[in-house]
């Protein structure tokens, strides 16, 4: 019996969290942030029940049949996301989002950096994040596009 090459998978599983914040960057005026955010400027905020999905990928352990245990990563996934950022007014209880605008594209960035800190290297794939039905941003840990 020849050996069986190993097999690559992607694992991804699924957190709801409900979160406020208010689009606003201390870089523009309030007539700017007006302007380019609109009424998700609003001085009180708005929220969201954002939807992430997690996907690792790996190879197929040959005695577990897993690329991840599933448990293991529902741990990771509520010590990265579910902690830091449910039932939270990002700009005011997250210290990342004092400094950063909290867009969709860096609540993706702040989950795969917590992310990145827990889990075994290399095996993180993407994070994708809903902050609604329409609007979705995936994030892969790109850093810059090359021009």
């Amino acid at each position: 019996m020849s050996p069986r090459s190993a097999r690559l998978a992607r694992l991804s599983r699924s957190v709801t969290f409900s979160a406020c914040h208010r689009l606003h960057s201390k870089s523009l005026s309030d007539e700017e942030n007006l302007k380019l955010f609109g009424k998700c400027n609003n001085p009180n905020g708005h929220g969201h029940n954002y939807k992430v999905i997690v996907t690792v990928r790996g190879e197929i352990d040959p005695v577990s049949g897993m690329v991840m245990n599933l448990t293991d990563l529902k741990e990771y996934m509520q010590a990265a996301i579910m902690e830091p950022l449910d039932h939270k007014n990002l700009d005011k209880d997250v210290p990342y989002f004092s400094e950063v605008v909290s867009t969709t594209e860096n609540v993706a960035i702040f989950i795969w950096d917590n992310l990145q800190k827990l889990l075994p290297r290399g095996i993180l794939y993407k994070v994708e994040v809903h902050e609604t039905e329409q609007n979705v941003v995936v994030y892969k840990g790109e850093e810059t596009i090359v021009k």
